[in-house]
């Protein structure tokens, strides 16, 4: 796909559903164009919530209207709840009660909620429709809308019922970034620098030089951020798009970040992006202990995420008392957990991570001991 425009094309090489990431500003504005190059028919279905619809959801209306696309529209409450059982069901049947046929093309338009709930109920409606993704966060851009990863939540844990089901293309539009809470970005921010942490030092270190850049509006550093991010995961997930080994670690901090936002209720107390940086940084601290980085290192980690402003401990999170014994429990229930053993993504060094299932788990309890307020 080339536009002739100002536009930056990152490819996910999967074989015969391979998928362009287009990146760059006004593209919502042109989505009629992109969409007539993977939508097998004129006929549209729009999955947003009201934060985004206030912003965005007339100018993607707009174009599509002129791209002489029907469309049908589906506002959602904004939130991580929305991500459920209930709500999908809710969803689906609306799909269905549409008149869908297996041409209509799902579109989410919004964050990652957004991205995970209508990619689900793309994936099992009429065993598959057309899916398209139009990711409003920086979060979303740089992670969730990549990779075909979509998912509900339960009272078990976080995406524990979903499916690989990829979408046939992603449309970062990175004017939707100016509009966002600075929370918000702040959140997204943090699987940005995910990705210097996994395999990749000079990112990591261009990242400490224009993190504030990104929070504070810098476009070009926010272009540049979502570029890089997107190179890296399509990379990792055209060698494992089913997890089965590498794409692993892009789960980095998750293990504890999961358990952290399940044991906060997956409301607003703690944003992903959010457990993702204290997770990392346990992560980081985990790695310390076991001997496997430096101090320093761990030390360096932290301290980037606490000059954007994102959180490296417990205090103003936890809504309750925090034990040891919970937080592993949610661990637990993890879905990366295998034959018993839990997951996690460890650190011999930034821009070093690797894959541990055999984490000595006194050590483990140890640290949680002393993170959680006692």
């Amino acid at each position: 796909m080339n536009d002739g425009l100002a536009t930056t094309l990152v490819t996910v090489d999967l074989g015969e559903r391979s998928y362009d990431i287009v990146i760059g500003a006004g593209l919502i504005a042109r989505a009629g164009d992109f969409l007539a190059e993977v939508a097998p028919a004129r006929r549209v279905i729009i999955v947003t919530d009201e934060n985004v619809a206030s912003h965005w959801l007339e100018t993607l209306e707009t174009a599509l209207t002129e791209a002489n696309y029907q469309i049908l529209t589906r506002i959602l409450t904004p939130g991580e709840q929305t991500k459920s059982l209930t709500q999908i069901d809710t969803l689906t049947d609306w799909i269905l009660g549409s008149g869908v046929d297996r041409k209509t093309t799902i579109i989410a338009l919004g964050g990652g909620v957004i991205g995970d709930l209508a990619g689900f109920a793309a994936a099992i409606t009429l065993r598959g429709l057309p899916f398209v993704q139009i990711p409003t966060t920086l979060l979303a851009q740089v992670d969730s809308s990549v990779g075909g990863k979509t998912a509900v939540d339960t009272r078990h844990g976080k995406n524990l019922i979903g499916a690989f089901y990829q979408p046939r293309l992603v449309l970062a539009d990175t004017d939707t970034l100016s509009t966002l809470p600075a929370r918000q970005v702040a959140a997204g921010y943090a699987e940005v620098v995910k990705y210097g942490l996994i395999n990749d030092l000079v990112f990591f270190e261009w990242c400490e030089a224009n993190g504030h850049a990104i929070l504070d509006g810098d476009a070009a550093a926010a272009r540049y951020a979502v570029e890089m991010s997107c190179r890296a995961k399509a990379a990792i997930v055209a060698q494992d798009e089913h997890e089965k080994g590498t794409r692993a670690l892009l789960n980095l901090g998750h293990t504890f970040g999961h358990a952290f936002e399940a044991e906060a209720g997956f409301d607003d107390l703690l944003l992903h992006g959010e457990g993702v940086a204290f997770g990392t940084v346990c992560a980081f601290d985990l790695s310390h202990r076991l001997e496997l980085c430096s101090g320093q290192e761990a030390e360096r980690v932290r301290s980037h995420f606490t000059e954007v402003g994102l959180p490296t401990n417990i205090e103003g999170i936890a809504n309750r008392h925090w034990t040891p014994d919970v937080i592993l429990a949610h661990m637990g229930k993890d879905k990366k957990t295998d034959d018993g053993n839990l997951t996690f993504i460890l650190a011999r060094g930034i821009g070093q991570a690797y894959i541990d299932r055999d984490v000595p788990i006194d050590t483990l309890r140890a640290l949680l001991s002393d993170i959680l307020p006692s």
